[in-house]
């Protein structure tokens, strides 16, 4: 297993968050369309709560040494449940080599051992194959397709994998 770690987002991490959050091949498969600044990026940082639970949300970031490697987000964490979904995101340089499947790791010992959920779920894109990989060779196992669901390029849209691991 690659030697890493997850931890908060510090200010030093602005500039990498920028250039991650603001490529556009990156939003395919995430949530956002458009840019985000520095200062969204800084409040954002500024003002973390080290309550996931009642925030509702977690971002971390990936790190091996000083190399920032990428990050990992919980959300729609509902203590209530004990459930909630991740979504992950490995820089170009990293991946294959390993490190989203020991951040996977390290996230499902935190979210059981510290957050006291039971289940971890990940919607995921068919056309994604190295996400739907990397969720099956972490314990992940595929439960539902929603057609339709995540819109790619122009206006073709594909199924999303929704993947469930319990802790």
């Amino acid at each position: 297993m690659r030697n890493i770690i997850l931890r908060a987002l510090e200010p030093s991490d602005i500039d990498t968050l920028y250039l991650w959050e603001n490529t556009p091949e990156m939003w395919q498969y995430g949530v956002s369309q458009a840019p985000i600044s520095r200062h969204q990026l800084w409040e954002y940082i500024r003002s973390y709560s080290a309550n996931p639970l009642s925030e509702g949300q977690l971002r971390l970031m990936i790190a091996s040494g000083n190399e920032k490697i990428g990050t990992v987000d919980l959300y729609d964490i509902d203590s209530r449940h004990g459930r909630a979904f991740v979504g992950i995101m490995i820089a170009p340089e990293y991946r294959r080599k390993g490190y989203g499947r020991a951040a996977l790791s390290f996230l499902t010992e935190y979210c059981r051992d510290t957050l006291s959920l039971r289940l971890l779920a990940a919607t995921i894109a068919e056309t994604n194959n190295a996400s739907l990989n990397l969720f099956k060779a972490s314990g992940f196992t595929p439960e539902a397709s929603l057609p339709g669901w995540i819109k790619e390029t122009g206006n073709r849209y594909v199924a999303a994998r929704i993947f469930i691991k319990e802790l």
